[in-house]
C-alpha cells in the first residue's frame, strides 16, 4: 500500500481509487501575494480525500479574474496557507472516491466549481473536492470546454434564472457580454425566450456577442449603450445583467425601464449605484448537486451551445495566462491544459 493510499484510507475508512496516483504532483502556486510573476510551478503533495470527497485528475482548469484577485492578496476567508494552489474550477477524470460517495465513480468524466477549495485549487494535476461540488460532464461538452464552463456557467444561469427571473418575451441587456460569463448568459437568456441586447469589448467583442445569439450588439467602450437599446426597445429593457462596472454601466442603466431590475455577481467593481424604482440584486454563484443538474439541463437544451475559449496555456505557463488577464479584453474564457486524458 502506498503512503498516499494509506493516508486516504486513514482519513475515510476506505476509498476506491485507480492504481497509479503519485505521491506528488506539479501545480501552479504562489508562495506570497503579488503580480503574475509570483505564480510558479511547484511540486506539491497530492491531496488525500476524506469519505465525502473525490480526487479528480485535472485535464483543463479555468482561469478567471477572481484567480488574479486572490493572487494579488484578496482572500475570502481567514489566512491562506502557502504555497497556495490557485484555481476554482476545472474538468477531468475521477481518480479516487471517498467511501461514502455513491453518485460518482472512478473513471467518470466530471467538472467542478469549488470556491476557496480547502485542499488546494485546480491549477494542479489533481484536486480533492467535496463530491457535492462535482458533476458529470454534459454529453455535449468535451473536457476542455467543460473545464471552461463550471464557474461561468453557474454564474450566468443563476443570474438569468434566479436573480433576474427572466421570462419569455422580456428584453435583457447583458453588459459585459463578450466575457466568459456573458457569452453563456446571452445563450441562456435566449433559451428562456428573451430578446437580448449585449455589449461587447471592441469590434471583436461585438462580433462575438452576435455569434452567441444577441439580437443587438453594442460596443460597450465606444457606443452609447442606452441610446442603442432604446432604438430597439423604446420603453426600456426589462432587466440588465451587469458583468462589468464603471461609467459604461451607469450609462447603460438609462436604458432600463423605471420598474426594471438589475443583477450583478458580487465582485463587480465599482458596484452599480442604486436608483429609485430599480430592483438591484447582487448574488454569488452557488455550486451544488441541484445547481449542476440545472446547468447540465440548460447545456443540453441549448442545442448549439458555444463555450468560447479565448486562449489555452500549459500549466507551466500559468503566469503568462495571468499576464494576459491583466491586459483585459479577454473574449470568452481562458484555460490551462493540465492532465491530458
Amino acid at each position: 500500500m502506498t503512503q498516499l493510499q494509506s493516508s486516504r484510507n486513514h482519513a475515510s475508512g476506505h476509498s476506491r481509487h485507480t492504481a497509479h496516483i503519485p505521491h506528488t504532483m506539479p501545480a501552479a502556486a504562489i508562495d506570497h501575494f503579488g503580480g503574475p510573476e509570483v505564480l510558479t510551478l511547484h511540486n506539491v503533495p497530492v491531496p488525500a480525500i476524506d469519505e465525502k470527497e473525490v480526487l479528480i485528475a485535472i485535464d483543463t482548469a479555468g482561469v478567471g479574474p477572481w484567480d488574479a484577485d486572490i493572487r494579488e492578496g484578496w482572500y475570502p476567508t481567514g489566512k491562506p496557507r502557502f504555497p497556495l494552489v490557485l484555481g476554482v474550477d476545472g474538468a477531468g477524470v475521477i481518480a479516487a472516491v471517498g467511501s461514502r460517495v455513491r453518485r460518482l465513480k472512478v473513471g467518470d468524466k466530471v467538472y467542478s466549481y469549488s470556491w476557496a477549495n480547502p485542499k488546494g485549487g485546480f491549477y494542479a494535476e489533481y484536486v480533492a473536492v467535496a463530491a457535492e461540488k462535482v458533476a458529470h460532464v454534459p454529453k455535449r461538452l468535451d473536457l476542455e470546454h467543460a473545464g471552461a464552463i463550471a464557474t461561468t456557467g453557474l454564474t450566468a444561469l443563476q443570474g438569468i434564472d434566479d436573480a433576474l427571473r427572466v421570462k419569455k418575451g422580456e428584453t435583457v441587456l447583458i453588459h459585459g457580454g463578450s466575457g466568459g460569463v456573458g457569452t453563456l448568459a446571452i445563450q441562456f437568456a435566449r433559451l428562456r425566450g428573451a430578446q437580448v441586447i449585449a455589449t461587447g469589448s471592441g469590434l471583436e467583442g461585438v462580433e462575438l456577442v452576435r455569434e452567441m445569439g444577441a439580437d443587438a450588439a453594442v460596443d460597450g467602450k465606444h457606443e452609447d449603450v442606452a441610446e442603442a437599446a432604446r432604438r430597439l426597445v423604446p420603453d426600456g429593457v426589462d432587466a440588465i445583467l451587469a458583468l462589468a462596472g464603471g461609467d459604461a454601466l451607469e450609462r447603460a442603466l438609462d436604458a432600463l425601464r423605471s420598474d426594471g431590475r438589475l443583477a450583478y455577481p458580487n465582485g463587480i467593481e465599482p458596484e452599480p449605484k442604486k436608483r429609485r424604482g430599480v430592483e438591484f440584486i447582487s448574488y454569488d454563484a452557488i455550486s451544488g448537486v441541484r445547481e449542476f443538474e440545472r446547468l447540465n439541463r440548460a447545456v443540453e437544451a441549448a442545442a448549439k451551445l458555444k463555450v468560447p475559449i479565448a486562449e489555452t496555456f500549459p500549466l507551466a505557463r500559468a503566469a503568462k495566462a495571468h499576464e494576459r488577464l491583466a491586459e483585459g479584453h479577454v473574449l470568452g474564457k481562458m484555460v490551462l491544459r493540465i492532465h491530458e486524458s
